[in-house]
Parts: structure tokens; sequence; C-alpha cells
């Protein structure tokens, strides 16, 4: 496998994992069936014109795209198995990771790759847990004849999400610890950095108080930073998001990465409208009691 680190903003940086071809002895396991069995269902789904099908489609790619892309990111990278990891630790097998020079130092890499492995596991503990709870309480909907027990396959899917990131996050933090990565500076990736145009949107202040992977190299122009000093800038917009996954040759991403983009970009719109909302509160306050209090003193200064 390949990780990439392709940051997203200045304070938020997108992680995913290429399999590369298996060897041909390695049999797949049932989870591999089981999740291919399911893409398969699901696109012949999307083609239907109309149906139930087709509804369920539409519902589910809409809550699939807010699925956080820190999870999609941690689900891309395969679980630890046993083996992998005998032949990892031997030292006879390193996981190339593919970061931009230009944003990332290569000092800051395995930092911002524990960070990411890490800094969201008590999450999908907790809502693995709840997950398990709800399914026995929604399994009895499967006696109603014709209606699908979508709640129940829903709790299940994110069970196993939940359950992959966290195999993921496991992984990564492995090959950190294990010192089994082999950092590989991208100019290809460079180079679609280079070309993204500023500005992008931007928010004065952080959009989550959440642990962060920060591009602690970044520098736009002192213009930007000034206007900015702690908040957050976007550094890909979604046109450039495809130019990357062209000049990498990786369709796959093409979703992972517009997805991402997408949700940082709503991140910050719904920041600046709370920010600005916020300044414009007070000030509406204040001009309302002085409109209420200016009758009283004309009515004060005739008498």
């Amino acid at each position: 496998m390949r990780l990439y680190l392709l940051p997203i903003s200045t304070r938020r940086t997108l992680l995913y994992c290429q399999k590369l071809n298996a060897p041909t002895t390695e049999r797949p396991t049932w989870g591999d069936w089981i999740q291919s069995k399911a893409s398969r269902t699901w696109a012949g789904w999307e083609k239907k014109e109309r149906g139930w099908q087709k509804s369920v489609v539409n519902y589910g790619n809409y809550a699939f795209r807010r699925i956080p892309y820190e999870e999609w990111g941690l689900k891309s990278v395969p679980p630890l198995s046993q083996r992998r990891r005998v032949v990892e630790r031997n030292g006879s097998e390193k996981i190339e990771v593919v970061y931009p020079k230009s944003l990332l130092a290569m000092d800051k890499v395995p930092g911002i790759l524990e960070t990411l492995a890490t800094e969201r596991q008590s999450l999908h503990k907790r809502r693995l847990i709840w997950c398990l709870v709800g399914m026995p309480i929604t399994a009895p909907i499967a006696l109603i004849p014709v209606i699908p027990n979508l709640p129940f396959f829903y709790l299940v899917y994110r069970a196993w999400s939940h359950w992959r990131a966290l195999a993921g996050g496991k992984h990564v933090q492995f090959l950190v610890q294990q010192s089994l990565l082999s950092l590989t500076p991208s100019p290809v990736v460079d180079e679609v950095y280079a070309a993204q145009k500023l500005p992008l949107p931007s928010t004065p202040q952080p959009t989550t108080d959440a642990i962060v992977s920060r591009v602690e190299s970044f520098d736009p122009s002192s213009e930007e930073r000034h206007q900015h000093p702690e908040g957050e800038t976007m550094l890909l917009s979604q046109a450039n998001g495809k130019k990357m996954t062209q000049a990498l040759d990786l369709p796959q991403l093409e979703v992972e990465l517009e997805r991402a983009i997408w949700q940082v970009e709503t991140a910050i719109k719904k920041q600046n409208a709370a920010l600005a909302q916020a300044d414009s509160g007070p000030a509406s306050a204040k001009g309302a009691s002085e409109s209420d209090t200016a009758p009283k003193e004309e009515g004060k200064k005739s008498q």
C-alpha cells in the first residue's frame, strides 16, 4: 500500500491509502467479500431509474457525503493483520508516504500521521458501541412486510465503518511507532498546489476546537497571514482537486478529495456566518436601544 498526505486547508490534511497490487497467493478475507458484494449491489441500485432502491441510494449518498472525511481516510487503510505485522516489523516492507514538500516539513510528517490516526479513536469507539446497542432495538422492524429494515442495516454499516476507521488508525499508528515509513516528497503534488490561485475561502478563527493536523510550514502571502493569523485558509479548490487526481493518476481519489474539500469549505462558511451574526448582534441591539430611548429624550426636551 501507499499513503498520501494532502493538505486541504492550513489546519486539515486528508489521509488516503492506495491499495497496490496484492500478491496472487493472498486470499481475500470475508470482510473484503462482503464489501465487494455490497458495492456491486449499491452500483446496481444506482442504475435504476425509480423505485425504493433508487430512493435509498439518493438518501444514502446524501448521508455518506456527510460522514467526516477523516473517517473515510482511515477506512481506506487496511486492518493490520498478524501476517502484515510480522512482515512490517522485520523491516522487509516499508510503506511509502507521499506528501507535498512545499507545505509539509519532513520531520512533521510522522507527527501528522500519528495525530490523524489517534485523534478520533475515542469518538469511533463511543459511536461503535451506540451502533451495537441500537442494532438489537431496530432488528424487529424486519418483521414488517415489504418495508426493508433500513435503520438496522444503516447501524450495521456505521458500526462496520467505525470499526474499520479504528483498525486503519491502529495500522497507521503501528507504522509510525515502528518507523516503517518511507517519506517521499512529491514534485507532482507540489506543482498542483503551486498552480492554485489565491485567495481561497478563509476564516479568522479555527473552525473546530478538536485536535487538528496543522500545516506548520504553510506560508501564504503576508497579507493573507495578517488577515487570518490564527484562522483557517483553504489550500485546494474543487477544480484543483480534480487536477490532483489526474496528476497522481488516482481516479479513485477524486471522490475522497471532493468530499473533503466540500466539508472543509462548508465548515469555513458556517464559521464565517456565525461570526458575522455575532458581530451584527450587539450592533443591532445597540441600535434598537438607541431608537427606543430617542423619543423619551425628545419628550423630556419638549417639556
